[in-house]
């Protein structure tokens, strides 16, 4: 297995301790605080992955597959947890999560037809902001009402971005399914 595919998986693995410490409320706010470290970490091995993966020609269909899912399976438990904390309303992550799930079988029924529908912008765009408003949901400044009004900035921007990369997935991939409807 190469380097890219254990950061991967290494971000994965990594999400099992970032739950436990943002959600077990015996650890406090030292336990959000780790949370947010290890948050960091794996949101980096994402950036790190794909970078040594097509710097030194590393790319495989296990990375193709996997990476994407791990950032999903990242983001999607961490807002889990913050609805769980009551720190988000949970129709804004019920849209997002609905996106994954949209996307995730749009490129099935792709890869079922020999095409890879690889990420856009929009959906780097996305999950950018998306990791950024976790990291400030993490932190839980809210009685800073400047630091709060980011936080929700950085929440809605998120959303509108999902919404845009999924309206831009579907128009731009739609003949890889349109014709089966």
């Amino acid at each position: 297995m190469n380097l890219p595919n254990k950061l991967t998986l290494f971000r994965v693995v990594l999400i099992i301790p970032f739950v436990i410490f943002l959600l077990i409320p015996n650890f406090g706010y030292a336990g959000r605080m780790i949370a947010l470290a290890i948050f960091i970490v794996a949101s980096l091995t994402d950036f790190f992955d794909g970078k040594i993966a097509r710097k030194h020609n590393l790319v495989t269909d296990f990375g193709k597959f996997m990476d994407p899912l791990a950032d999903k399976l990242l983001v999607c438990s961490a807002l889990i947890c913050f609805v769980e904390k009551n720190e988000i309303a949970s129709w804004i992550v019920i849209i997002i999560i609905a996106r994954e799930f949209i996307i995730s079988g749009f490129r099935l029924v792709a890869s079922n037809k020999g095409v890879v529908i690889a990420a856009s912008y929009w959906g780097k765009y996305k999950t950018a902001f998306q990791m950024f408003a976790i990291i400030f949901l993490i932190i839980d400044l809210w009685w800073i009402i400047p630091f709060y009004v980011i936080t929700q900035i950085l929440v809605y921007v998120a959303l509108v971005l999902t919404i845009v990369s999924l309206i831009d997935y579907l128009v731009k991939n739609w003949n890889v399914i349109g014709h089966d409807m």
